[in-house]
């Protein structure tokens, strides 16, 4: 029997699943033909709130975005704000192009692809936001190395994250929550877990919008949880970064 093979996906650089599924409507290839050219993220160099919006604002990232829905609501929400979405699926890609067109909302940008390969290139301490909401829990033990939550993307998280900048992580799979919790415990130097009571992880935090799978989830009787941990790591201390515990509870 062959060994299992060792590593996360930070070091495996490889994707995972299907990266199409069914055909697009017209409406929507033209949306991939037309608008994600002009809010792709730059194919190469650093991501910046500069390079993306021209300004010095908050910058939110969130890895596999699935159809958008989040992702826009919190766009909409914080119209100062600048907004990253990696996805790999091109249909979930095409349905984020219309929130996109329909805001309109001019601080989003989005990658069709990997999104450590673009995190990497997002400035140490930069990010104000990261979302990591219902990713694949990959249950099977011999799986967990494909899991987004491994010691080398958190790692690569807390470099990323500013100083009291804020990791959002939601699952509704028994094991991933265990798994996640695990990890995260592993990183206590780097995030506080911003939970001092059961609600804290049971209710959905501020600026929450339930999406599809969401609602898919509560109707199959599945519960998510809504893990926030807070960047802790005085090294990184700026004066010039906001922490983001002193934002308003909208954010």
């Amino acid at each position: 029997m062959t060994a299992h093979k060792s590593g996360d996906p930070l070091t495996l650089n490889r994707l995972y699943g299907r990266s199409s599924g069914h055909k697009l409507r017209q409406g929507q290839q033209a949306l991939v033909e037309t608008l994600l050219p002009q809010v792709d993220v730059p194919p190469e160099g650093p991501i910046t709130s500069a390079v993306l919006f021209g300004d010095d604002r908050p910058l939110h990232f969130e890895i596999g975005f699935g159809s958008g829905e989040h992702l826009a609501h919190r766009a909409d929400l914080l119209p100062d704000h600048g907004f990253v979405g990696a996805e790999p699926f091109l249909n979930g890609v095409a349905t984020a192009l219309g929130h996109v067109r329909d805001g309109p909302l001019r601080n989003v940008r989005l990658h069709m692809g990997d999104a450590l390969e673009v995190l990497r290139r997002v400035p140490d301490g930069s990010l104000f936001m990261l979302y990591l909401l219902h990713p694949d829990p990959w249950p099977k033990a011999r799986h967990a190395k494909r899991r987004m939550v491994n010691d080398g993307p958190v790692g690569l998280f807390a470099d990323k994250i500013r100083p009291g900048g804020e990791l959002r992580i939601a699952t509704d799979h028994p094991v991933y929550l265990e798994w996640t919790l695990m990890v995260m415990q592993r990183h206590t130097d780097a995030f506080e877990w911003l939970a001092e009571k059961p609600s804290d992880f049971l209710d959905p935090p501020s600026g929450w919008i339930e999406t599809r799978y969401g609602a898919k989830s509560r109707r199959e009787g599945r519960r998510p949880y809504y893990l926030r941990y807070r960047d802790r790591k005085s090294t990184r201390l700026n004066s010039s970064h906001t922490d983001i515990s002193r934002m308003p509870s909208s954010a």
